[in-house]
């Protein structure tokens, strides 16, 4: 189909008409779509370098628009370009959220060189003074926001060099005191302009003279990047890819060399090309926004050459993902100290719990770089023991060590493939090393232990090509701690987690790449697998740290799915029926990130006192984000977990 193209140039100035693309349709599409361009603002006498639209949810401002002028400040304009409201300045780039009854602008301050935060009263019709972020070391080329799924507002800055940001400016109804530095983002140099898709959880960016760029937005996310779209002979793009806005389930990007507008639609497959239309009478389009209406899409474009901006239709819906419910979320109330170590170092946490006083219980972690940690219920660092390369902990209280009862602490050592031993001071907490116990796996990796009475223990260790071995613990007159071989059995892949259910003798591990198995823990009793999750769409692959939850009304087995960076809950009993799945996310108010990339994990249903009093789950975060540092531990509230899964 040909373009259709009509001019009025005596009274009504330009109008464009665009109907046709150099793409193939989708399959199914009876038509391509059709845009109509018109000048907008031009008899108000607009002048600015940006234009938006003011979000549909503040239904008061169904026809208004954003402003943004390195001349006259921060406009909120009417539906044809008459001024309403100017906060004095000089502004360019522009993007905007809805943030309780106001609406939260976010802008560059051109004479400061910072970016500024301005709440606007659109009833009213009242500009509040700007708060400013710290500068930057690094010059700002774009700026965005993005609502995550538990309601908090971030912005993101470009910069020349491909140096970005991710910030946490506000929570769900009000701007923090003080923005909060959540990452920096590897952006494609020459980047420009971005674009938050809030229910995907994306985020777009150009690359001028390359591409478009697709991330994912979550502050915990992998900083890796997927393509949209690039230049010829690699993609579609004919000329230097601009501003871009993406709409429900598609994506629209201004291609400035030979001007036109791209528009692309999400596939199972991936983007997938949907039209090019010319944008004839325009010489540099450079400013884009758009917004949903009943038949199709309303249009902002400004072109920088001619100082002007064009609104108009555009008759496309890309058809809408069909998303799942987002997952709750919970906070965390604490974080420990970050590992002494870099890169993928923390592993997997226990809690001992003071036999007298809970307050004083704490938390053990391993640094798989370095040794065992302990910290207080405040995330404190209080012991360090570096004795190599500890991989996973476990504990149980009751041991008799040379006469004395200790509590004891088990570790994979990858240094030695061997079990490390710890006396645990039943007044103090204080830690010591009390042996080693060798063990013929070749990569020893995951360790849990088992304590059917009070006076047996038992250690299950497992390797990576996934063996299990099941060690009787006992200790002579000397002090020395004895592992008796009593059982080896074998699952078909990777293992790591393990725990076991001393009440019902049941032990339960992790196949990393298959799921949950359960089995008998008696050293007697046959080794016999039976399922109790399989990896699909509630768990994802990697299955890692495995805790147990004994309360009062039920019991639980917590797994950390790593591969969407969840947790999930089932019950503890046959038929291991799933309770759900949650995230942990960033508290903004006491300045602590959320956890993702979670390897291990423990729970606890002891009293601990004030926000632990129904217990304490314990996870490892993969990615230390606020402020960004190396990994560590984070401490949720047992009530948050059960308020968020509606447990009984």
């Amino acid at each position: 189909m040909n373009l259709s193209l009509s001019r009025s140039l005596a009274l009504a100035g330009l109008a464009i008409a665009l109907g046709a693309c150099d793409a193939l349709p989708p399959a199914g599409a009876s038509a391509q779509p059709g845009l109509s361009l018109s000048p907008w603002g031009q008899a108000a006498g607009v002048e600015a370098e940006e234009v938006r639209f003011v979000p549909a949810e503040l239904t008061a401002a169904a026809d208004l628009r954003l402003a943004a002028s390195e001349r006259r400040g921060l406009l909120l304009l009417d539906g044809q370009g008459g001024e309403l409201a100017r906060l004095t300045g000089s502004f360019s780039g522009l993007d905007s959220r809805v943030l309780g009854e106001q609406l939260l602008v976010a802008s560059l301050d051109s004479t400061a060189q910072q970016v500024a935060l301005v709440l606007l009263d659109v009833q009213s019709r009242r500009w509040q003074r700007a708060l400013k972020l710290p500068p930057r070391d690094f010059a700002l080329s774009g700026l965005c926001l993005y609502r995550d799924e538990a309601s908090n507002l971030h912005l993101f800055l470009l910069g020349e060099e491909g140096q970005g940001e991710q910030w946490l400016v506000a929570g769900a109804n009000e701007l923090l005191p003080a923005a909060q530095r959540l990452r920096g983002v590897p952006t494609p140099p020459g980047a420009e302009y971005c674009h938050a898709d809030d229910a995907t959880n994306r985020l777009f960016i150009n690359e001028e003279g390359v591409g478009l760029w697709v991330l994912a937005a979550q502050p915990e996310a992998d900083v890796g990047r997927q393509v949209v779209d690039m230049r010829v002979p690699f993609g579609g793009l004919k000329g230097s890819p601009g501003a871009l806005v993406s709409v429900p389930g598609g994506l629209l990007a201004l291609d400035g060399e030979e001007p036109a507008l791209h528009l692309y639609q999400w596939r199972t497959q991936g983007w997938q090309s949907v039209a090019r239309l010319p944008l004839d009478g325009l010489s540099e389009p450079e400013r884009l926004d758009a917004r949903v209406t009943t038949d199709g899409l309303d249009l902002l474009i400004q072109d920088d050459d001619q100082g002007r901006a064009y609104q108009g239709r555009l008759s496309w819906k890309p058809e809408a993902p069909l998303l799942a419910p987002p997952l709750p979320y919970v906070v965390p109330l604490r974080q420990t100290e970050p590992v002494g170590r870099h890169g993928d170092a923390a592993d997997d946490p226990a809690i001992w719990v003071h036999p007298t006083q809970p307050e004083l219980s704490r938390v053990l972690g391993t640094n798989k770089k370095q040794g065992l940690l302990a910290y207080d219920l405040e995330g404190r660092l209080l012991q360090e023991l570096p004795v190599g390369r500890l991989n996973n902990v476990d504990v149980r209280s009751g041991f008799t060590l040379g006469g004395q009862q200790v509590d004891l602490a088990v570790a994979s050592n990858r240094d030695h493939n061997s079990i490390s031993l710890f006396a645990i001071d039943r007044l103090s907490g204080e830690l010591r090393e009390a042996g080693e116990i060798r063990t013929p796996l070749g990569d020893i990796y995951g360790i849990c232990l088992f304590q059917p009475h009070s006076d047996e223990l038992y250690a299950f260790a497992n390797a990576k090509d996934g063996t299990f071995l099941q060690y009787r613990l006992s200790s002579d007159a000397t002090g020395q701690v004895h592992g008796e071989q009593v059982r080896r059995f074998q699952v078909a892949s990777q293992p790591e987690g393990c725990v076991a259910d001393d009440r019902q003798q049941r032990l339960f591990i992790g196949e990393e790449d298959v799921g949950v198995w359960t089995l008998d823990a008696r050293a007697h009793a046959p080794a016999k697998l039976s399922s109790v999750l399989k990896v699909g769409d509630v768990l994802r692959a990697d299955v890692e740290g495995l805790g147990l939850y004994h309360g009062a009304q039920g019991s639980y087995l917590v797994v950390s799915s790593q591969g969407n960076d969840s947790y999930v809950l089932l019950d503890a009993a046959p038929p291991f029926a799933v309770r759900g799945a949650l995230r942990i996310g960033l508290n903004g108010a006491l300045g602590i990130d959320g956890a993702s990339e979670t390897d291990g994990l423990e729970v606890s249903s002891a009293n601990l006192g004030g926000p632990w009093s129904q217990g304490l789950l314990v996870v490892q975060d993969g990615r230390k984000r606020l402020p960004e540092a190396t990994q560590n531990f984070k401490l949720v509230p047992w009530t948050a977990v059960a308020q968020a899964l509606e447990l009984d």
